[in-house]
């Protein structure tokens, strides 16, 4: 039987996101010159830096190679980005041992096949509500948001809130998404 998850964000202090189908609704546009296009959602990217602001630690690890969204999570103060990561396990021990992290800290959240071996590997495996039935499997947490609809911000702030970071912020230190 597992374990209830609430009991698992206790222990977490750095989270980690795939970017198409966690920040992104995995839709791809295509510009007339190639480019590939995505949208992500500004509630995740004001969660992302709160958890910043309070102490956490993000990290992004993603197959993707798109440098717009590196620079946009960069802008968040997001440092650890890892693109073009087709063994994500790789970047994970990398990102672990960079910051004296233990699988049982880390929340991870992905949505397809590759995501699966970290998913099995971290304390607190998530996936956004429409990831597909074999991540599904594997996770701790199904959040009830789609991918690009705030499904990030929902792992944050219950983590945040089970550790009593997660207050309203006004005015000039509040995080901006």
């Amino acid at each position: 039987m597992k374990t209830n998850y609430k009991k698992l964000l206790t222990n977490i202090k750095a989270f980690i996101f795939d970017v198409d189908g966690v920040l992104t609704d995995g839709r791809l546009l295509i510009s007339d010159s190639g480019e590939l296009l995505r949208t992500m959602n500004a509630k995740d990217g004001y969660a992302m830096k709160t958890a910043l602001n309070n102490g956490y630690l993000v990290c992004i690890i993603t197959g993707g190679k798109n440098e717009g969204v590196k620079s946009r999570l960069l802008g968040l103060g997001v440092n650890d980005v890892f693109l073009d990561a087709h063994d994500k396990m790789k970047e994970l021990q990398e990102y672990m041992d960079k910051h004296d992290l233990t699988a049982e800290e880390l929340l991870y959240m992905g949505d397809d096949m590759p995501d699966v071996p970290v998913l099995e590997h971290v304390g607190l495996a998530s996936c956004p509500q429409d990831a597909i039935p074999e991540v599904k499997a594997v996770c701790d947490y199904i959040s009830h948001k789609k991918g690009g609809d705030a499904c990030v911000r929902d792992v944050i702030e219950q983590v945040m809130k089970v550790h009593g970071k997660w207050k309203v912020e006004y005015g000039k230190n509040a995080a901006s998404s």
